[in-house]
């Protein structure tokens, strides 16, 4: 979480994402209630952790390097495709160069879409929670997946028009948990047509890693915490934790964290 000085590193860095940091200034008490929502998208709202970590294993076998899936959910999990493969050339004492990295992401998105029509698969209850959420809140996502592979995703699932913005990992210099993408994803609801300008602490993440609790906490935002990919004990720094958004009680959270 920020400190105090921490709020001042806040501003300058909105400063450098080209935001403007007087609209993400610090809200009175009286203003603090949720006014908009950000989903992470892998294993938030798809099950798609698995079949991520089978394009790894794909492509990364062609260049022998075996990647079992304990390694995966326990290093690599919350990470960009960039950040990935960067950790593990680095780890195999592999080149490391932009245009390795790019071609292997290539490669990695070339298996998810052969195979997502396979194994696409949405989290219990998620379709209508997001869609008793936009009767309410504006949302966005905020994703270290490729966007044309969230884009698929949601349109097979008939969920685009639902977010008003998607920040993946083309937006971003900085993965999670850095708190660039949380951030941005924040701006650009600000810039679209909503009635008013929505600060940091009022604004839900919904995660469902821990770099990805890191990140929207340090981007002083709030985070309910799913337990999809890592068991409950795992977020124990979250704001609230559940075990799956199926009629998930989003008001009783409204009243713990903002005290509406």
């Amino acid at each position: 979480m920020y400190g105090r000085s921490d709020s001042f590193k806040r501003l300058d860095h909105l400063t450098s994402l080209g935001m403007n940091p007087m609209l993400q200034s610090t809200p009175s008490r009286e203003q603090i209630m949720l006014q908009a929502i950000i989903f992470d998208f892998d294993g938030v709202i798809a099950n798609s952790e698995p079949l991520h970590y089978a394009a790894f294993r794909h492509v990364l076998a062609k260049e022998s390097i075996l990647l079992t899936e304990s390694q995966y959910y326990t290093d690599y999990i919350g990470m960009d495709d960039k950040g990935c493969f960067a950790a593990l050339l680095t780890r195999h004492h592999r080149t490391l160069s932009p245009d390795v990295i790019t071609d292997l992401i290539r490669k990695k998105s070339t298996y998810f879409h052969e195979h997502i029509t396979q194994s696409l698969c949405l989290f219990d209850g998620v379709v209508d929670f997001i869609s008793m959420l936009t009767k309410r809140w504006p949302l966005a996502i905020v994703s270290g997946a490729l966007r044309n592979e969230i884009e698929v995703i949601l349109g097979e699932a008939g969920l685009r028009d639902a977010f008003l913005s998607i920040i993946s990992a083309e937006d971003v210099n900085e993965g999670k948990p850095n708190p660039e993408g949380f951030l941005k994803g924040l701006d650009a609801l600000n810039r679209s047509e909503m009635q008013s300008i929505v600060q940091p602490a009022n604004c839900l993440v919904i995660e469902d890693s821990v770099p990805g609790v890191d990140g929207a906490q340090a981007a002083g935002m709030r985070c309910l915490a799913v337990s999809n990919t890592y068991p409950p004990e795992h977020f124990a720094q979250a704001d609230a934790v559940t075990d799956s958004l199926a009629e998930y009680d989003i008001d009783a959270l409204e009243r713990k964290l903002w005290n509406t």
